[in-house]
């Protein structure tokens, strides 16, 4: 049986690929702040912002692939029972090959109710005023804002804790709640955090390895790794 190598990845895996970060930005996206875009005041204060905002990250989203470190997890399959917990909003793990992958944030290409947030749809183009649900509701970008509750969190709890090697790829560690997923591993299940600016880690129980590199070139370094220990 395969042992299983659950990973929580954040933007830095994406930004090789060149979809920008805020982490760096003091608080800005894509020239933006946070507060304007990604919180559900904002969206109530300038809804025609929000969704010029999103619709330009689908459009962005089509232009760029998938990079080596997104592959190189895919890869990885072939040799574990690998889960991809994922805070990205974007869809570069799938289409690098993975197939286990939970978004805790939410999706670019999907779209949701604004009454009913399990009302969701598959949606690839520009989402504007009059897009409604089946009652007449406006419909809204499927993203977990700042301030919004992570319905994906207690499935992402449930993997964590099965977890024979858990990898941290990209991810300040500063979002929370899925920078708390860390403290569900078994205590003595193997921790390996790829992360150029790597942050320490307060009251770690686990075995830790740090990987103080970009994703593409930690994810080299982790592949020989984890194989070797097959």
């Amino acid at each position: 049986m395969k042992k299983k190598l659950v990973v929580l990845t954040g933007a830095g895996i994406s930004a090789e690929s060149g979809i920008k970060t805020f982490r760096d930005s003091y608080g800005l996206w894509e020239g933006h702040n946070i507060q304007d875009v990604a919180t559900p005041e904002g969206w109530d204060k300038n809804p025609a912002l929000v969704l010029d905002f999103y619709n330009q990250r689908r459009k962005q989203l089509k232009e760029v692939q998938p990079n080596l470190g997104h592959q190189i997890l895919a890869e990885l399959e072939a040799h574990f029972d690998v889960f991809v917990i994922t805070q990205n909003v974007d869809d570069l793990h799938e289409r690098a090959g993975s197939k286990n992958v939970l978004h805790l944030h939410g999706e670019l290409l999907k779209v949701r109710s604004n009454a009913n947030p399990n009302y969701i749809l598959d949606w690839t183009e520009d989402l504007n005023f009059g897009d409604l649900d089946n009652n007449k509701n406006q419909l809204r970008p499927h993203i977990v804002w700042f301030g919004e509750e992570v319905p994906a969190l207690e499935e992402a709890i449930n993997i964590t804790e099965t977890a024979d090697y858990f990898a941290v790829i990209g991810t300040s560690l500063q979002v929370y709640p899925a920078a708390g997923l860390i403290d569900f591993t078994n205590s003595k299940t193997p921790i390996y955090y790829i992360d150029p600016k790597p942050i320490k880690i307060p009251n770690l129980r686990n075995p830790l390895h740090v990987i103080p590199e970009v994703a593409s070139e930690g994810m080299k370094l982790l592949q020989k790794t984890l194989i070797a220990l097959i």
